[in-house]
This record gives C-alpha cells, sequence and structure tokens, in this order.
C-alpha cells in the first residue's frame, strides 16, 4: 500500500495499533484488559479496553512501534504518524490506583491534610488518614467528594497523555521530522472525557472526527454551528495552527440513532466547512467498507460493490476535485476577535454539581448557543478555555463559568480594564477549581469586575416561565420584554447599570441584565437563561458597539454563514448554505472573484448559492 500510494504520487497518514489488540495478548497478559468503575475486570473485546497503567501493554505497544518506525522510517510516502486511535475511557484497576495515588501525592506535594481540605472530606466523615484509603470513585464506593471525582478526571487525562508519550518515543527516535497526531473525538470526550487542552501540547498536529447530525432533528445550519463550535475548539487548541479533519464519512453512519443519507450537496458542504474553520484536510473513515463487523454499513468511499460507479464515489472525487483548487488556502490562519470559553474542568463541575437542577444544565448547549449568534452572522470565533491569554480579543463569552481557577478572575479584570467586553451569566463564579464554593459572595472572583452580588439562584420547572423587561433606549433595537426559563439568578448591582428586571414572582423588579464599566471596558451579566431571539438582539449591541469584523461586510440569510481565511494579502471567503432552498447574498463594494467558477470569475453585486452549497470569494485584504 505504502509502495503504491508512492506511485502515484501520494502520501500515508499511517496509524499505530495501541487501540484495539488480538486476543492473545489478552490472554496470555490479562492485566493489559481494563476494570470497570464496579472493580470488574473486562473480557477481551471492544476497542481501547486496555489499561494505561500495564508496564505490559505498554511494552508491547511500544515493542510494535519500534518496528513500524524501522521499518517505514526512510519510505517517501509517510506524511504523518496518526498514534492510536479515539483514545478514550478509563481504568480502575490496582495499577491504575496505585497511580492515582502518585499523582495525587504530587498534586497536594504529599500533604494529606491539604487534600481532605480541597475535597472537603470532613463532611460525612470520609476524611483520609493515610493514602492508601484512596479509591477512585466508584458506583458502590465513594461518588459524593466532588474533589475526588474532579481529581479522578485530572488523573484520567494525565495518564492517557503519559501512554501516549510512551507510544510516541520509537517514533521520535527514528523519525524524528515525521509529525504526529492522534485523532480527538467528539463522542467520548468533547461532553466529558478527555481535557484536550492538556493533551493538545503533546500532538504535533490536531486532528479530529467529525460525524454531524444533518437531516435529522434540529434545523442543519443549527447543527451547521455546532459542528463550527466543535471545529474552532480544535483549531484553538493549538493557537490557531491549521488542523486535520481525519475521519468524516461521505454517507451515512451506522451508530447514529437513524442513517440518514446525506442530500446531494451537503457531504461537499460539511467537507468545505472543515477547511472554512482551518482544516488543511479532508479525510474519511471508511476507505471501503467492512464486509462484517459493526461498522459494515458505516458510509465509505467505495461501497460493497467494489466499483466507482455510486453517487457516493462520485461525489468524493469532486470534493477532491475542488481540494486540488484550493492549495493556496493551505496553511492561512483565522483571526478571531471573539473568544467563547468552553472548559471541560468547568463541564466536569457543572455535572457532578448536585444542582440546582440535575437535568437540563446544558453547558455544552448553552456555549453553542453563545456562539451561534456570531456564527449566523460570519463573525469568526475562538472555543477556547479559561487558560488562554485574552488580551488578543476584543470580546469574551464565558457562559455559565461556574468554576474559576485561580488567576482567571484578575485575566479577566485586567481584560476588561484595558477595553475588553466580558460577557458571563448565571451560574458563574460558584466554585474554584476543587470545586469548593467561594465564600463572601458570588460570583466570588468575578464580583467586583461585574459589579453585582448574586445572591440566589432559582432553578424552574421546564414548564415555568419569567419575564424580563429590557431597557430599549440603552439596548437599542430589542424588544421591550423576553422570556426567562430554566435558570433565574437574584442580583443586587454594586456598581453595574440595570439593562432589563424580572417581571413576575416574588423577585418582580429585580435585575436581570447589568452592565459594569469597567475601566476602559465593559462587563455584562446575564441573569437567566434567555431565548434565542434574546440572545440574537443581545449580541447585536455587542457586535456594533464593539466594531467587531464579519468575515463578508453583508446581511446574512437565514441558513448561510461565511468564514474566512488569509494569508495577510488575500482574504478567502466560504459563503456556506445549510437550507434546501437557494439564497441570495448582496455583495459589498471591491473587487471579488470566484475560486471555483469554471469561465467568468469576477462578481459583484449579488451572488446566488444552491441549496446545500457554498461559494468560495476571494478578495484582497
Amino acid at each position: 500500500i505504502m509502495d503504491n500510494m508512492h506511485k502515484i504520487n501520494g502520501y500515508v497518514v499511517l496509524a499505530t495499533p495501541s487501540g484495539a489488540r488480538p486476543a492473545w495478548l489478552s490472554a496470555k497478559y490479562p492485566e493489559v484488559l481494563r476494570v470497570r468503575g464496579n472493580r470488574v475486570r473486562n473480557l477481551h473485546g471492544g476497542r481501547h479496553n486496555h489499561c494505561f497503567t500495564s508496564p505490559v501493554y505498554r511494552e508491547k505497544v511500544k515493542n510494535i512501534n519500534t518496528l513500524l518506525a524501522k521499518r517505514y522510517k526512510d519510505h517517501p510516502a509517510l506524511l504523518v504518524w496518526h498514534v492510536s486511535n479515539e483514545y478514550g475511557g478509563e481504568c480502575h484497576c490496582e495499577l491504575c490506583q496505585e497511580a492515582f495515588r502518585e499523582f495525587l501525592k504530587k498534586k497536594y506535594s504529599h500533604d494529606l491534610d491539604a487534600l481532605n481540605q480541597a475535597w472537603w472530606t470532613g463532611f460525612w466523615s470520609h476524611t483520609y488518614t493515610d493514602w492508601s484509603q484512596i479509591e477512585s470513585p466508584a458506583p458502590h464506593g465513594e461518588t459524593g467528594i466532588h474533589g475526588l471525582n474532579l481529581d479522578w478526571k485530572r488523573f484520567v487525562t494525565h495518564q492517557t497523555i503519559d501512554f501516549y508519550k510512551n507510544e510516541i518515543l520509537p517514533l521520535r527516535e527514528y523519525t524524528p521530522d515525521i509529525p504526529i497526531t492522534t485523532n480527538f473525538d467528539e463522542y467520548v470526550n468533547i461532553f466529558n472525557g478527555i481535557d484536550y487542552w492538556k493533551f493538545a501540547p503533546y500532538v504535533d498536529v490536531v486532528s479530529w472526527d467529525n460525524y454531524p447530525y444533518w437531516h435529522g432533528e434540529r434545523k442543519n445550519w443549527i447543527e451547521g454551528s455546532r459542528r463550527g463550535f466543535i471545529h474552532d475548539i480544535n483549531r484553538a487548541l493549538k493557537n490557531g495552527k491549521p488542523f486535520m479533519l481525519m475521519e468524516s464519512s461521505p454517507s451515512a453512519t451506522n451508530w447514529q440513532p437513524v442513517g440518514k443519507l446525506r442530500r446531494p450537496g451537503m457531504h461537499a458542504l460539511a467537507s468545505i466547512q472543515a477547511v472554512a474553520h482551518g482544516s488543511d484536510t479532508v479525510q474519511y473513515f471508511q476507505w471501503r467498507k467492512s464486509r462484517g463487523s459493526s461498522e459494515k454499513f458505516h458510509g465509505a468511499v467505495v461501497d460493497h460493490c467494489g466499483h466507482e460507479n455510486t453517487r457516493v464515489f462520485q461525489e468524493v472525487a469532486q470534493v477532491g476535485k475542488i481540494l486540488e483548487k484550493l492549495d493556496d488556502v493551505v496553511g492561512t490562519s483565522i483571526q478571531p476577535e471573539v473568544a467563547v470559553i468552553y472548559d471541560w474542568e468547568n463541564s466536569w463541575g457543572i455535572d457532578d454539581a448536585q444542582g440546582p437542577r440535575r437535568e437540563k444544565k446544558d453547558y455544552f448547549e448553552t456555549c453553542v448557543k453563545h456562539y451561534y449568534q456570531f456564527w449566523r452572522r460570519g463573525i469568526p470565533v475562538d472555543v477556547v478555555n479559561m487558560d488562554v491569554d485574552f488580551s488578543k480579543y476584543k470580546v469574551v463569552i464565558a457562559p455559565m463559568l461556574y468554576m474559576v481557577k485561580e488567576g482567571v478572575g484578575e485575566k479577566v479584570d485586567a481584560f476588561v480594564k484595558d477595553g475588553g467586553t466580558f460577557v458571563t451569566t448565571y451560574w458563574s463564579g460558584i466554585v474554584d477549581e476543587t470545586d469548593l464554593c467561594f465564600l463572601n459572595g458570588w460570583p466570588g472572583p468575578l464580583r467586583k469586575v461585574l459589579g453585582i452580588w448574586s445572591e440566589e439562584i432559582d432553578a424552574l420547572y421546564d414548564e415555568d416561565k419569567n419575564y424580563i423587561s429590557v431597557d430599549t433606549k440603552r439596548l437599542p433595537g430589542m424588544k421591550s420584554e423576553y422570556e426567562a426559563k430554566i435558570f433565574c439568578s437574584l442580583i443586587h448591582t454594586e456598581g453595574a447599570l440595570t439593562l432589563g428586571t424580572y417581571k413576575t414572582d416574588f423577585y418582580a423588579g429585580r435585575p436581570a441584565l447589568t452592565v459594569n464599566q469597567w475601566g476602559k471596558g465593559k462587563a455584562y451579566y446575564i441573569a437567566f437563561r434567555g431565548e434565542d431571539c434574546f440572545l440574537n438582539d443581545f449580541y447585536e449591541n455587542i457586535v456594533v458597539e464593539s466594531y467587531l469584523q464579519k468575515c463578508i461586510d453583508t446581511d446574512l440569510p437565514e441558513g448561510v454563514t461565511a468564514q474566512m481565511r488569509t494569508d495577510g494579502e488575500y482574504r478567502y471567503i466560504f459563503l456556506q448554505n445549510y437550507g434546501e432552498e437557494e439564497k441570495g447574498i448582496q455583495l459589498p463594494k471591491g473587487e471579488m472573484y470566484d475560486l471555483l467558477a469554471e469561465a467568468e470569475k469576477s462578481i459583484r453585486d449579488e451572488i446566488v448559492i444552491p441549496g446545500y452549497s457554498f461559494k468560495i470569494l476571494v478578495a484582497t485584504v
């Protein structure tokens, strides 16, 4: 395969096999099998059913990777190493328990009292008096110490990375000039798994596997914004460097609830979306459909029929022809002025907190809803964690920033004082990084910069509603009233200006939307979960007052977005229509040309984009 690829001037991203091992290895070395939280060891089977700590498995993986590296180190087709596949999961065996204790000893400087304080173990008399007493969370054991649960998840990330670092040792030794990646996986980890912000420094290029739910319950442009959100996380993980779309399906998947075929055009649109958000590649799982086993009905470039005379194959070939015309886009950058904070550790904390609701806390969905207001306007966004440098942005948005790590409050303070705009919401500034509640009033370290005190939060039943009365003189273009559901914070202003108040219930008349002038900038607090139309109207004001630049200076119809990449000389503008019907777009003044046009490339005045399609425009900076 490697030789044949070289003969056609192709390249190979070569994977290592640690994600799924042969049965003989499990039989000979049962310690490599994972142990579940209930302390029962797995049988052989599945994928990633291995202990990350096992010295035996680490040795075997290193051995086979050494053989691979030696064999292919000088092969001209070798382009990138793909290490393992979709790392994920956890093991609770004795080897992992001991490694967890060592991790904790290092984290807490061998001070058990410090650990007990951080975990607040005195509650329910769970104080530890010896390190050997500490066990990972278990359904038949400890799950109520939130600091333990957080540190266990941090350990799982640490141990996964440590396993990966062992895997790549021979690759670095024998092929030091070949980049290394591993494919990050949305469905295992984006919601509640490995912290990729910790993992990203150890890969040379970020890659991820994208499997959207097109033509489903959500409108396609809403699903498109979710895909954009995750693309933008993966781009931000390496500070804006282009990433790789490692896996995608040209057709249906077989593991989603409904394997609906992609309608004509949607496969190409989804592929170009990845490029628009910063990918320098479009790749597929799988090339040829497996004849048997669990993914035999998963989409592929070559179907079971075995030839190229299929709709899907021809669509893939067409995508290839389009990509051949985008050589100038490779390596270009995206320069967002807006950041939305989505932080894995914050997500873990919110999910684990026993309140203020058990269901519909929806941290991920809430972040996407705020992000969507910029995506729909064609304004690029970085999706970041709370540890990044805020100073390069005009606007930083932190929905539900429940956990505020040490130093983050000071960063927000400096960002706003220097002229930035900061937006946060209910259920922010509640706990520190060990999940201990801040004393002296919420939102903790954000209290001064926001100019408010959050006294209580009212969790509403699904059918409950409140209403918000908005000061339309201070917020032009907004309606006078909006609906509030799920969460309503009860706040006092401490220097902030009230922009909206609650209309009903015992807290009628109290602030629901505030802004605090802080130095040269502003800090907004949204005390309630608002409907989409509220976010749309509110962020229109933020866009105008912050002078945010759109990718193309025009109003985009519903279902259409624009993203832009640039090399500093040219702007490559990707207009994408996620609706079924064609959409017309008025173009701003200035010279532009259609990169993919066969004949007349120069365009002006208006452009029409068919349904499930796109245009790539080029203009000078």
